[in-house]
């Protein structure tokens, strides 16, 4: 059986000593309920104060208040170990949501009307982070983001080269804009979370999508579902500069915003910081194509912002109106503009142009959460893989990682299994 208390065990370690922000929901106007939400994304900030604004300015009855510090995310473990529970905290679907679905912290908002205009494709990807199988729903997905390949339009166009649609096509692709003495791809490596960027991505075509999940249970390993997923990431990387690890992020978006390189695999998130160096780049985007079987080749999108009501608000009916709220179409698609993000919700929204090649995907559901929202942070699976991609020792790394996946998952090992003898679902 789950237990509230679990999030002690599973979270105190990873806490750092933050600044904790004030309690939640007591009244000071009589006849007002307090809302407070606590989200994760401070660069979007700006957005989230015209939101309170615009709340406040058309509801009497609830005062509506948004924080967006810049650690939200050890603010939020910090108020969730000392029981004190924002009504709404907007976090990313990774491994977080997983324990706090594991610990009780989160509502069940199964009854929420909003759900129904949410894109199956993104509540499926909730209920597959689920440590085990649990009944009801816990977020409200809001914004995804989506990552692949960015190319330059422009450059394309100018030497006609197509935009493919197998692992065989990319590289023959690769072969031709070498040979007109373009680098194929750029990469910033030397931070390592950049490293995830073309593992996720060929990963959500090569790996099963519960690879993670069907390791805990002993079904099997990631020696063996992970083996081509490594084999075509050093293959990919290849076609970069000679020491891709000399250069962080900012070092590559600015080399593809100059024309240095004709690609970039990273995700739509890097636009903005694109187009900071140059405005009028001319850039669109396809999924990293890993597989030559057409069909088994998904967009690696996941819930890059969702809400989550806390099973200790006292009114769930006014967090529902604020959710109502941000989910007016209106400031979805402000949201939409102002970073660059993917819809969570069904409807008419304009998405940005840099998006273009991959909006069948998005419309078609096709789509695959990131391999990595299931690592746990203490594994540093970035730094593994970045160390992989220097010593480019496919075994070596492959054994590493089904080594650190035992340590560092044991308790969740552990719990998957209890789960599966109980239910009869282990083979």
């Amino acid at each position: 059986m789950r237990r509230k208390n679990a999030i002690n065990a599973v979270l105190a370690a990873s806490l750092l000593a933050a600044a904790v922000l004030s309690g939640c929901s007591s009244g000071g106007n009589s006849g007002v309920t307090e809302i407070e939400i606590l989200q994760y994304k401070p660069e979007a900030a700006t957005y989230f104060q015209k939101v309170e604004d615009e709340f406040n300015a058309a509801h009497d009855n609830i005062h509506l208040t948004i924080s967006s510090p810049n650690d939200a995310s050890t603010i939020m473990r910090t108020r969730f170990v000392r029981e004190d529970y924002p009504d709404i905290i907007g976090i990313g679907g990774d491994i977080n949501y997983s324990y706090y679905v594991d610990a009780d912290i989160l509502a069940d908002v199964s009854d929420y009307a909003g759900l129904a205009d949410i894109n199956e494709a993104y509540i499926d990807i909730l209920e597959g982070l689920e440590i085990v199988p649990t009944e009801g729903t816990y977020g409200v997905p809001y914004v995804a983001n989506a990552a692949g390949i960015l190319y330059n339009r422009d450059m394309f166009e100018e030497h006609g080269w197509e935009i493919p649609q197998t692992w065989d096509e990319l590289i023959s692709l690769c072969g031709e804009i070498q040979e007109e003495g373009i680098l194929p791809f750029y990469f910033g490596f030397r931070d390592t979370w950049t490293c995830l960027a073309p593992w996720n991505a060929l990963a959500v075509c090569l790996a099963p999508a519960d690879t993670c999940k069907q390791v805990n249970a002993g079904e099997t390993t990631f020696t063996a579902e992970y083996r081509e997923t490594a084999e075509k990431c050093l293959e990919l990387v290849s076609y970069g500069p000679d020491d891709p690890f000399a250069y962080g992020y900012n070092d590559a978006c600015t080399a593809f915003a100059n024309g240095d390189s004709a690609m970039y695999p990273i995700g739509s998130y890097a636009v903005p910081q694109i187009l900071s160096v140059n405005p009028d780049m001319n850039i669109d985007s396809f999924p990293l194509p890993a597989s030559n079987d057409t069909a088994e080749n998904t967009l690696n999108s996941g819930v890059d912002l969702m809400f989550c009501v806390t099973a200790e608000c006292e009114n769930k009916e006014a967090a529902y109106e604020v959710l109502d709220f941000l989910l007016a179409d209106e400031n979805i698609q402000a949201y939409i503009d102002d970073q660059n993000a993917v819809p969570c919700k069904t409807g008419e929204f304009k998405l940005a142009s840099q998006l273009d090649g991959m909006l069948p995907f998005i419309e078609s559901g096709n789509m695959t959460d990131y391999q990595d929202h299931y690592y746990p942070s203490e594994m540093a699976a970035d730094a593994l893989i970045q160390t992989f991609l220097i010593n480019q020792n496919v075994d070596e790394f492959l054994n590493t990682f089904d080594t650190n996946w035992q340590r560092y998952n044991r308790d969740i090992i552990r719990q998957v299994q209890e789960y599966e003898e109980a239910n009869n679902t282990a083979e």
